[in-house]
């Protein structure tokens, strides 16, 4: 993951379900990804995006209530900090897509010398039986808005204006679910209905100190990133070589980093 944000864990458990099915539960630590850490919460659902997530998956959310209880991942990352780290440089890979494209190799060579054979085999991982329209649904961030009496939604310091028509007329000072996809697109639903929509305005910038949600920190640090490049190249410093995985960020966003 190029940061630990709510999509890229939404990204890789996806790939994870694809690749091995459903488990039984999801083992984490007390992250505020995985969990409401605010005891005098008075709204919401008590759950995070990614909590909801698993919830519609039918996969129980486990936190560890200490260090020791996950002691056998965190030994496992310390092994992975150090000898992957060296594997990968004598292999002079230094960007994400190789180093990717390397790791599933590696899994294999370092299971077969140090992996333990389970006392049970069963596999207990379940069918996923969701099609690809409903994972990407359940795997964006999604909140709820009012419709203003111009048939104006506000999200993400952003305007859509509904399109007047039979459903949408009748939705004035209703609740409406914005779903936020991972590539940055937008739905606007009602009761299981898309409303078609245009943007009605929208800020083009990343101001200074201004507060990021971590869903969008990866596109934030991507487009803080552009803007000290071309910092650099105006004091005559030569900008950096750009990877295929920074050119995706620069696209994932467009509201926030054009």
């Amino acid at each position: 993951m190029k940061s630990e944000s709510t999509f890229d864990y939404f990204i890789s458990t996806r790939r994870y379900l694809e690749r091995h099915g459903k488990p039984v539960a999801f083992y984490s630590d007390k992250h505020s990804i995985f969990r409401v850490n605010k005891t005098d919460s008075l709204h919401g659902t008590g759950m995070t995006q990614f909590g909801r997530a698993l919830y519609e998956l039918n996969i129980e959310s486990i936190c560890a209530n200490s260090p020791q209880a996950k002691g056998r991942v965190e030994r496992m990352n310390k092994t992975l900090q150090d000898r992957l780290v060296k594997e990968l440089r004598l292999r002079n890979i230094s960007d994400i897509d190789s180093a990717n494209r390397f790791t599933d190799k590696y899994m294999t060579s370092f299971n077969a010398k140090f992996a333990k054979i389970p006392s049970n085999d069963k596999d207990l991982h379940r069918p996923l039986y969701e099609n690809i329209d409903e994972l990407e649904d359940i795997f964006s961030w999604r909140e709820e808005r009012t419709v203003s009496n111009n048939l104006t939604v506000q999200y993400d310091r952003v305007m859509y204006l509904l399109e007047p028509n039979e459903v949408t007329m009748d939705l004035k000072r209703q609740k409406v679910t914005i779903l936020d996809y991972a590539d940055g697109t937008i739905s606007i639903r009602h009761e299981g209905v898309d409303l078609p929509y245009s943007v009605f305005d929208k800020v083009r910038q990343v101001k200074q100190a201004n507060v990021v949600s971590n869903k969008r920190l990866g596109a934030v640090l991507e487009y803080a990133m552009m803007e000290q490049e071309k910092k650099s190249v105006k004091r005559g410093q030569k900008a950096p070589a750009r990877s295929r995985q920074q050119q995706k960020y620069r696209n994932m966003n467009p509201a926030v980093i054009n």
